[in-house]
């Protein structure tokens, strides 16, 4: 979960930046701003974490898994 949520900062954080500078370079602050930080959270919010390639940590994470429910 805190993954997901660093990554949503992330890309806010980046989105209001880049909405900021188009945002001078337009003359339209606000609208700029709002179109930056909506596009972040969208792709912050859609980045996930590398799921593990090799078998031997796939079974470990299924162990886990079962172990947590």
């Amino acid at each position: 979960m805190k993954s997901k949520t660093k990554y949503s900062s992330i890309g806010i954080a980046l989105g209001a930046a880049l909405g900021a500078v188009f945002g001078v370079i337009a003359g339209n602050m606000g609208v700029w701003l709002a179109i930056g930080v909506a596009i972040g959270t969208v792709l912050g919010a859609s980045i996930r974490s590398a799921k593990p390639g090799c078998p031997h940590c796939a079974v470990v994470h299924r162990t886990h898994d079962l172990i947590s429910k």
